[in-house]
């Protein structure tokens, strides 16, 4: 890695594979030296996750493989984990102590599930973010399946939960409010009877305060005793990256402008979960259509051209895997559930992957 970088893309999250993907073959590519850096040499795909836990999909299914995409848009790729940044200089910091630098640097590193207060003593507690880890910690914990509280009662948490019940003896859904806040109450309704049909416990109320020698204390009440837990809750940013001397929001994550800019360093771009910008939430609907926005104008800056505005839409389509193939869907306050949606999530999902390796597989049956 000799010699300069003029950009260096950081994590391969949802904007940055769609960046790649519109840079490939040399088309809309921007001049100069440009690498990605990941910490493998994968970037897995979160909407697949529930049916690789199901046993629907293969890993390899669930996953892009990132040194053929790089590749097909000339773009070097750096394995290794990053642990620091230094805004002023525009260096990113390694866990092995590689230092690189660029003229322009592009966050898209995602976020990591809020941790528990306290935990300590016999309490195994696993975190779906990042997913290799979490599916390998999975893998083993399905040696000796054991009882399963999940924390967090969004999108992700009920996905899991339905995805993992027929896998284990017995599982807890603990959620703080209500489950699946902000979404239609007709889609909560639905997911409440699947959960039920699975044989799940749902519990909703005050958030956990504890995980102590075997329980989960919220409001200093016992809620669930066990020893396994999966932390599937809101998102919260990686601690290196909210001490970085960036202009962050309240809870840490870097804000940013219209144009994907920091609001205090503007050759610093954020995308995806781990930037803050109004009227967008942390999901991954909204950072693949941050991917067009951001290629364009990192182009743009290498080019000294004007920028683009990302303009978030007002409605997103969900669509929920119930764990048996089908799917709960919710658009614009509109609801349903049922085979054909997930047929169609199932198609939705594949062609992501597939537009990003560019190979043509089958859908599953």
């Amino acid at each position: 890695m000799s010699g300069p970088f003029d950009l260096l893309l950081a994590g391969a999250g949802h904007a940055h594979l769609g960046v790649l993907r519109l840079w490939r073959g040399g088309k809309k590519r921007p001049p100069g030296r440009i690498a990605l850096i990941n910490d493998g040499p994968f970037a897995w795909y979160s909407g697949m996750l529930p049916g690789l836990l199901a046993g629907r999909y293969h890993p390899e299914e669930c996953r892009v493989p990132l040194q053929r995409l790089c590749e097909d848009a000339d773009i070097e790729l750096v394995i290794g984990r990053l642990v620091g940044l230094e805004p002023t200089i525009n260096c990113l910091v390694l866990d092995d102590s590689r230092r690189i630098s660029a003229a322009f640097l592009s966050l898209n590193l995602g976020s990591l599930p809020q941790k528990l207060p306290m935990p300590q003593g016999d309490m195994a507690l696993l975190q779906v973010k990042p997913f290799a880890a979490f599916i390998e910690g999975w893998h083993m914990w399905q040696r000796d399946p054991q009882p399963l509280a999940i924390v967090g009662g969004g999108a992700a948490g009920v996905e899991l939960a339905l995805a993992l019940a027929p896998q284990v003896p017995e599982l807890t859904l603990l959620s703080t409010g209500q489950i699946l806040k902000g979404h239609p109450s007709a889609l909560r309704r639905r997911a409440l009877s699947h959960l039920a049909e699975a044989g799940v416990a749902v519990r909703e109320g005050p958030a956990i305060d504890a995980a102590v020698n075997g329980v989960l204390v919220a409001d200093k009440t016992v809620v669930w005793k066990g020893t396994r837990a999966i932390l599937a809750t809101g998102a919260t940013p990686l601690p290196w990256l909210s001490q970085a001397e960036l202009a962050v929001d309240e809870r840490g994550f870097i804000r940013i402008g219209n144009t994907l800019q920091s609001l205090s360093n503007p050759r610093i771009f954020a995308s995806g979960d781990c930037a803050s910008l109004p009227d967008t939430p942390r999901n991954g609907v909204y950072a693949v259509r941050q991917g067009p926005t951001l290629a364009a104008n990192l182009r743009a800056a290498l080019l000294g051209q004007p920028f683009q505005r990302f303009v978030p839409q007002r409605h997103t389509l969900a669509l929920l895997a119930d764990g048996r193939e089908g799917a709960l869907m919710s658009w614009s306050g509109l609801t349903a559930e049922g085979w054909l949606l997930g047929r169609w999530k199932d198609r939705l999902d594949h062609s992501f992957i597939n537009r990003h390796r560019n190979t043509r597989s089958p859908v599953r049956a």
